[in-house]
């Protein structure tokens, strides 16, 4: 057994104790909700430790006891209703707060913060002394006492700088009015404690890109920052130091978040986690067994805050949790019981904050109506929910898929892989099972999977719901069987065919044992969780969503833009002249993978809902650094399907050596314009850059074929002479003008034009004639006067056309014939 395996081992072991023992002191003092939790969470870190091997005594029968008491206090707590705090204790709970963000700003020396923030806890404090109990108004007269002098301190301290703000006089009934002419050191209790060193942060990949944001992509940024109507700026790391501490609670100036019909009719009221706990905690334990989804309709946002959560168990590392903000020194995220949160999520490109209040909807039943956690005093798990659904416009949410929910929760690169058992070339299903089960076991990748449409009867037959969203816990190769552990976030509702766990035909004790499953335990109750053969996922369910660590990618940048919709034609089917185009360039010592992410920036739930803009990312190779302008000329390096996901990624790899890519976005019938991030990922260095455009002047002209000007072709010379003819004059004695003539006709024809110099007798052709479009690019032409002929490949040919001309330097454009 090696030293990790070893480590990892004890680790779940003691896991196990610790939770055991926190059960039974819940136990013990008569918390059943509480005490619920830790025993399920105990059980399942022993089946963890299980797995890896532990020789524990008894593990499954201790396993099975902790489960049948968990069951048991699960029904004493959900008849019991939760008590409150009183409003002096919400007051006083307030008032220690604002007094930890003054000593954290203390500290920090930010003095001028953290003089406010005194104050405000002291007018706190001494507002609660009024009414309360003579013990408590003694112990909020003290603490303002410390608070007052401290400010003072630091008032003086600051004398010189502008005037802080005005401190309340001493209430007579507070001992020592006269320790403010000579105050002395801070009490212990408030003198600021050196910073105990934080944890090493989880290391995340450096941008290639050294360079601010171009003003053109600060625009796009501003301009997507308005999600459904609410602004949410580019996350800072300033940020972090966002006033939380308030002598009132927090409430959202932008209101409630919206509810459907069916929401509504449910909803008892909206309260705070104060109202609803007696000893609210924003994390407890983080643990995917405990998220559960009600009716709002974001399975795959619980499935992704699920996985990301059995990610933190597992590696010990911080995924999700460290987005949650107010934060500890530790980066750990604390109940605020000023009720104020900032999440930071990854919207349109780039890392953005969400500022909520803790208002939460209740419904009549007493269950939040939103995702909560198992344990009712844990709230991180609402949190972010209401975060993601205030982007989103409200409870009343579409519907999204795990790439788009996970991406937004932790920036990880996102793979949708199509389950096709039909076509062996579109999907690898034995290399996609052998590559997730090894990555997923390193901690590289995120899973969940999802079902499609299906009969209701299917469904039920199959203990499945239909387009529903399953997180993917664990995946296991034994007793030559391929398996994969997954769950509901109904945390309800199991799979019923093939090793189920009432599967009496599959199970056996060797299988049991090498997978450490119980299914006694598991036939205890139903909570979801479940193990299916990949054969039959790959049956009833639809797709596999992956998301994948950017820590792989020691190299990361991007661009971000914009593609006007009046740039280009509806369709790029026959030009993509005016698509957006881009170089990467890799420069590999060793074989690496480049991945490109193409990200469409969403503002309006409306587009979320029903997506209409259908995007590509499509790639060239082994072209020169110009522009390209036919799709097919030269034939792509890799191309597919236009999806109407905001996320499109492509996956490549390169061999050692240097090698440029040309990326073009593509749109199926472009209706508006559309703000875009393109992200690179790779393993060596690389440059990313906009392609060149050298041309500084362009003019557009329209004509038609009509008549005898419908010539055709030079193949008929007795027509071909009546085609009109336009004049390109480049009024200088350079020799190195470049010209980009383009034509745009009808794409029922062929057509084409020929260039010809008027005194030099040059002549070039845009090559074969092709339907709908056809160009010409010249450099090193020397200046002088041109002759454009556009024509259709046949004669009789009527209809109209656009003749566009570009050049590196000034030139008229006049029409001839």
């Amino acid at each position: 057994m090696s030293d990790q395996h070893s480590s990892r081992l004890r680790q779940l072991e003691e896991d196990g104790r610790s939770l055991a023992k926190r059960a039974v002191e819940q136990d013990q003092a008569g918390s059943a909700g509480t005490a619920s939790f830790f025993y399920t969470e105990a059980a399942q870190a022993l089946l963890a430790a299980k797995e890896e091997g532990s020789q524990l005594p008894n593990l499954l029968a201790t396993v099975r006891d902790y489960i049948s008491r968990a069951e048991q206090l699960k029904a004493v707590s959900s008849t019991s209703a939760a008590q409150a705090k009183s409003q002096e204790q919400q007051q006083l709970d307030r008032a220690r707060y604002l007094l930890s963000e003054a000593l954290e700003d203390d500290e920090s020396g930010q003095g001028a913060d953290a003089i406010g923030k005194y104050v405000q806890a002291v007018e706190a404090l001494l507002q609660l002394s009024k009414s309360a109990e003579p013990g408590l108004r003694q112990k909020c007269q003290d603490m303002a006492k410390q608070a007052l002098e401290r400010a003072e301190v630091l008032k003086k301290k600051s004398a010189a700088a502008s005037a802080p703000p005005q401190l309340p006089s001493a209430p007579t009934d507070l001992p020592g009015d006269d320790v403010l002419a000579e105050p002395p050191p801070p009490p212990t209790s408030l003198t600021p404690q050196p910073r105990p060193t934080p944890p090493p942060a989880q290391q995340r990949p450096q941008p290639s890109r050294t360079e601010a944001y171009t003003k053109a992509e600060i625009a796009v940024l501003r301009a997507t920052s308005r999600i459904n109507g609410r602004n949410y700026l580019p996350f800072m790391a300033s940020d972090a130091r966002e006033q939380f501490a308030y002598p009132q609670p927090f409430t959202d100036s932008e209101g409630l978040l919206p509810l459907s019909a069916k929401q509504q009719r449910s909803l008892s009221r909206w309260a705070r986690p104060d109202q609803l706990a007696p000893e609210p905690k924003m994390i407890l334990l983080v643990s995917p067994m405990s998220i559960t989804q009600t009716i709002v309709s974001d399975c795959s946002f619980v499935a992704s805050m699920a996985v990301a959560a059995q990610y933190e168990r597992r590696f010990k590392r911080q995924l999700v949790t460290n987005i949650i903000y107010p934060q500890n020194r530790r980066g750990e995220p604390v109940y605020n019981p000023c009720g104020k949160y900032m999440i930071k999520l990854h919207l349109n490109g780039v890392a953005r904050k969400v500022i909520i209040d803790d208002q939460l909807p209740v419904a009549r039943s007493g269950e939040l109506i939103g995702a909560y956690s198992n344990n009712s005093a844990e709230f991180w798990v609402s949190f972010l929910e209401k975060a993601y659904m205030k982007v989103m416009g409200g409870y009343d949410f579409p519907g999204s898929n795990s790439n788009i929910d996970l991406h937004a929760l932790t920036g990880w690169i996102p793979e949708r892989i199509p389950i096709d058992e039909g076509n062996p070339v579109r999907f690898k299903k034995d290399k996609v099972f052998t590559k997730l089960q090894d990555r997923f076991h390193q901690g590289h990748c995120l899973i969940t999977a999802a079902t499609g449409p299906m009969s209701q009867a299917d469904a039920d037959r199959a203990g499945l719901v239909e387009t529903h969203a399953y997180a993917v816990l664990d995946i296991r190769v034994a007793a030559g069987h391929r398996l994969l552990m997954l769950k509901n976030p109904w945390n309800h509702l199991s799979w019923n065919g093939n090793f189920s766990r009432r599967d009496t035909r599959n199970w056996t004790p060797e299988l049991e044992r090498l997978l450490n499953y119980d299914t006694k335990s598991a036939r205890l109750y139903d909570n979801g969780v479940f193990w299916i053969d990949y054969d039959s996922l790959c049956r009833f369910f639809e797709v596999l969503y992956v998301s994948w660590s950017p820590d792989l990618f020691p190299h990361t940048s991007c661009l971000h833009d914009t593609w006007p919709a009046k740039e280009g034609p509806k369709k790029d089917r026959f030009c993509i002249a005016d698509n957006p185009q881009y170089l990467l360039t890799v420069a590999a010592q060793r074989p690496c993978p480049v991945w490109v992410l193409l990200c469409r920036h969403i503002v309006d739930r409306r587009d979320f809902a029903d997506n209409q803009e259908y995007i590509a990312l499509v790639v060239y190779k082994g072209v020169s650094g110009r522009k390209i302008f036919y799709p097919s000329d030269p034939a792509p390096y890799k191309d597919g399907a236009r999806v109407n996901s905001p996320l499109y990624l492509v996956q490549m790899v390169q061999e050692s050596g240097t090698a440029s890519y040309h990326l073009v976005v593509s749109q199926y019938e472009k209706n508006n314009t559309i703000n875009y991030t393109i992200r690179v990922y790779c393993t060596e260095p690389f440059k990313l850059t906009k392609v060149p455009d050298p041309f500084v002047t362009e003019k557009s002209v329209s004509g038609e074929w009509k008549g005898a000007s419908a010539g055709g072709c030079a193949n008929h010379p007795d027509s071909y002479s009546r085609n009109p003819c336009y004049q390109v004059r480049l009024d200088n004695g350079y020799q190195d003008n470049q010209l980009l003539i383009e034509l745009r006709g009808p794409r029922d024809y062929f057509t084409g034009f020929d260039l010809t110099q008027e005194s030099g007798g040059q002549r070039f052709s845009s090559g074969s004639f092709r339907q709908g479009y056809s160009m010409l690019e010249k450099s090193q032409l020397p200046g002088g006067v041109y002759n454009i002929v556009p024509c259709t490949f046949k004669p009789g040919q009527e209809g109209p056309f656009i003749l566009e001309v570009s050049a590196s330097r000034p030139f008229t454009l006049s029409k001839v014939r």
